[in-house]
């Protein structure tokens, strides 16, 4: 599948480094997810192991031990290295866009992702009451690291919620990493016909100032 990719984001908080790459599965990638959290980790490896994708994740963090920074700059600067596959690949032809719905037991999460250069989260719960925390960690710091993807892929994505109990909250989650892994999957197929084209119409877009 080619092209090995390595996205360091550096801030006077954090350290993030991202390694992916989609050649042969990496059967120790699990242990290369290295945040302080280890219920993110277990959404990270969801990831991995829907999208087909080896990334590594580590983090350093300047004494600003925030839940919420480490999810959202690991989610930044993840997207970003997705974005520069998607960027590095369009020649090869990929699709560029997908949908998936995730499960586990009772859970059921929707999913959709389109790489078009436009940095918007749409996260709705539905009637799905999710749990203030699930395993030592808030429910908004997990939302955050799909806040910071957006951002760092600039990708549109869709989250909607739509089976699930309070109770079981980490089902819920699991459901809904399951589900945006495999719309990365869907992303990054290959297809031939879709050589030189981008997942929306506009194509390739870019910008340009002039100071005067």
């Amino acid at each position: 599948m080619g092209k090995h990719i390595k996205v360091v984001r550096e801030t006077s908080e954090s350290i993030i480094t991202i390694n992916l790459d989609r050649e042969e599965r990496d059967p120790d990638a699990k242990k290369k997810l290295r945040t302080p959290l280890p219920f993110f980790n277990h959404m990270l490896e969801h990831v991995q192991w829907r999208s087909q994708t080896n990334f590594s994740v580590e983090v350093e963090l300047d004494h600003f031990d925030l839940v919420h920074l480490i999810t959202e700059d690991v989610g930044i600067t993840l997207g970003r290295a997705y974005k520069d596959y998607v960027d590095q690949h369009l020649d090869d032809g990929l699709v560029g866009y997908g949908f998936a719905y995730g499960t586990i037991d009772e859970a059921l999460t929707r999913a959709v992702v389109s790489f078009e250069s436009r940095a918007y989260l749409d996260f709705q719960p539905g009637e799905v009451e999710l749990p203030e925390a699930v395993e030592g960690m808030h429910s908004e710091d997990l939302i955050a690291f799909f806040e910071g993807f957006v951002q760092g892929a600039m990708c549109t994505l869709h989250i909607d919620l739509i089976k699930g109990r309070s109770r079981h909250g980490h089902h819920i989650w699991e459901a809904t990493f399951r589900a945006f892994g495999m719309t990365l999957y869907e992303a990054l197929a290959p297809r031939e016909w879709r050589q030189h084209m981008t997942a929306g119409v506009a194509g390739s877009i870019t910008m340009r100032t002039e100071v005067q």
